[in-house]
């Protein structure tokens, strides 16, 4: 789940920074040959640039925490589907890295390594973090029909567009 303290950082961040750019503009304006109503009009607007802003920032968190709740449901419905499988995490690796695509999403390689006797598919949920190990979105791909005693690659794709250095890490596995 999103923690919401990952949300409010930026969120009062911003707001600081609003607040010190709105005295700044209105100690600047005091400072010129501009009457004392000239100096609050520009604080005022200078206040509500960055009231803006704020609102902007905050609403594309909110937004960032619903897509990435959305995902977590959804991944959390499909391993639901696959509840006679056997836990497979150890049988399941990722390259650590997610590549960039064109559109933003990144991808990242998925190797399954089937111990059994008999060919089995995988369901894997892959989650993809920022560098401090935040949770930025999570995705389930299956790995169909890896035969016995080898193994078979597939690709997870990120649901939406992210950036910055991402890692993938697989989240869990069911073998069935």
């Amino acid at each position: 789940m999103l923690q919401r303290d990952g949300i409010r950082g930026p969120v009062r961040l911003v707001l600081a920074v609003s607040v010190v750019a709105a005295l700044a503009a209105q100690l600047t304006a005091c400072s010129d040959d501009s009457s004392p109503s000239d100096a609050a009009s520009k604080a005022a607007s200078a206040a509500s640039k960055a009231a803006s802003a704020a609102s902007k920032a905050a609403s594309a968190a909110t937004e960032a925490g619903d897509a990435l709740a959305s995902a977590t449901a959804e991944a959390g419905r499909k391993f639901d589907e696959f509840k006679s499988g056997a836990d497979a995490k150890d049988e399941v690796k990722t390259a650590g890295t997610a590549s960039p695509g064109s559109d933003g999403r990144v991808t990242a390689e998925v190797t399954a390594t089937n111990p059994t006797s008999s060919a089995k598919s995988y369901v894997v949920q892959v989650d993809f973090r920022d560098q401090s190990g935040n949770l930025l979105d999570t995705t389930v791909v299956t790995v169909d029909d890896v035969p016995a005693g080898g193994s078979e690659n597939a690709t997870a794709r990120s649901n939406r567009s992210l950036t910055g250095d991402v890692k993938a890490d697989v989240a869990r596995a069911a073998r069935h």
